[in-house]
């Protein structure tokens, strides 16, 4: 008999099958990104410009990602948006080795963010129908872990290849390995869970109008990405404060993956249990990154480095998975590609504030950032107490 749905066994290995795709892309694009700092600052970007090209990526990126919401939703296509995606996203990465400037460079810095926009929403969406089946925060939190394995493993590669060469270039095609790896997993994915974006068609009386919880969850996300951030400046900072060594930054950035994905399983399967409770806690943790950072020395800039990738994974498992516990089925593509459009607006501002901050002052960037993070928690106790009661 052939299977036309999930059940709790399709569920887990759907989750599984698709944290092996995750493993060897964030093997490809996070080895990519651990470097994108220095290697801009070596093509002679500004912390300004390192602070604005990281978040205009990130903007790009999240922004697109509701439109691609939007459309997979109408289309019901969400194979296709997350197959489409994954092309382009694995298919530039190894071409940052050939830019000789900053602005090629940062060009493929903002295809690499678009190639994941097109596929992210879908690919959330379709995670969050096998997590009906396992629960959402274990689905989000077990698959975050699997993605931040080759998140840890990327960096490394990187590291390895600076040490022997100490070329960036080659750094960047090495991670055309797996790339394709990635490319060979999520057909094969595809082809064995073909029934992963298909739905029913609502009923009539289903109402397709977000709920305001959404919107306030929203805004407290949007917040927490204001105040968050981003590691090619963290990275940047190491690099012009004599922190750490070229070699070390790759590394402390796979420590931070290894962290993240730590944090993942342990916040999902803490949201599982405590639903909207565990959220604080991992605010608390977001909250104290950059004064860390920014403003500690070694050892500090290391734990800050380590707590980044701690609230990261926090983020990319409790807050997905929030969403799916309060939007129904049949709107979630769109609300995830909306909620990731906000969630990047508000990073690329943050970004940029922080990359202006930098040249300026720590101690300015360190309290902008520390009191968006605390004002994140005022719309998220609002979300939490108009919370839907949606269908089991």
């Amino acid at each position: 008999m052939i299977q036309t749905d999930f059940d709790k066994r399709s569920g887990l290995m759907f989750i599984l099958a698709f944290g092996v795709v995750s493993l060897f892309a964030d093997m490809a694009y996070e080895g990519m990104r651990s470097s994108t700092g220095p290697f801009l600052a070596l093509l002679g970007a500004s912390g300004t410009v390192v602070g604005i090209v990281a978040g205009a990526g990130e903007l790009f990126g999240y922004v697109l990602r509701a439109v691609s919401g939007r459309i997979a939703e109408k289309t019901r296509a969400y194979w296709a948006f997350t197959l489409a995606g994954y092309i382009l996203q694995m298919a530039v990465i190894p071409l940052l080795g050939l830019c000789g400037n900053w602005q090629m460079a940062a060009v493929i810095i903002v295809l690499e963010r678009t190639g994941k926009a097109i596929r992210n929403p879908t690919a959330n969406f379709m995670k969050s129908r096998a997590g009906e089946h396992i629960g959402q925060g274990w689905a989000f939190g077990l698959h975050e872990a699997m993605d931040q394995a080759g998140a840890m493993a990327g960096p490394l590669i990187v590291a390895l290849v600076l040490a022997r060469h100490g070329s960036y270039a080659h750094a960047f095609y090495w991670l055309a390995v797996p790339a394709v790896l990635t490319l060979v997993s999520v057909f094969t994915v595809a082809m064995r869970f073909p029934y992963a974006g298909h739905i029913v068609a609502p009923q009539q009386h289903f109402s397709f109008a977000l709920p305001r919880a959404y919107w306030l969850y929203a805004a407290s996300s949007a917040l927490v990405a204001f105040g968050f951030a981003d590691y090619p400046l963290i990275a940047y900072h190491f690099k012009q404060a004599h922190i750490v060594s070229d070699t070390m930054i790759p590394i402390l950035y796979s420590v931070a993956m290894a962290t993240s994905g730590v944090g993942a399983l342990l916040f999902g399967i803490a949201f599982d249990k405590r639903g909207f409770a565990i959220f604080p806690s991992a605010i608390l943790a977001a909250a104290l990154v950059t004064p860390l950072a920014f403003l500690g020395g070694h050892d500090l800039a290391i734990v800050g480095a380590g707590l980044w990738g701690l609230a990261l994974g926090a983020q990319n498992s409790i807050l997905t998975a929030g969403v799916a516990t309060i939007v129904p089925e049949h709107s979630r593509a769109r609300a995830y590609g909306f909620f990731s459009g906000i969630f990047g607006i508000s990073w690329f501002i943050g970004s940029a504030v922080m990359g202006l901050l930098y040249d300026v002052s720590l101690t300015a960037l360190v309290l902008v950032s520390v009191l968006a993070e605390i004002l994140a928690l005022l719309p998220l106790l609002a979300a939490i107490r108009l919370r839907p009661r949606l269908p089991s």
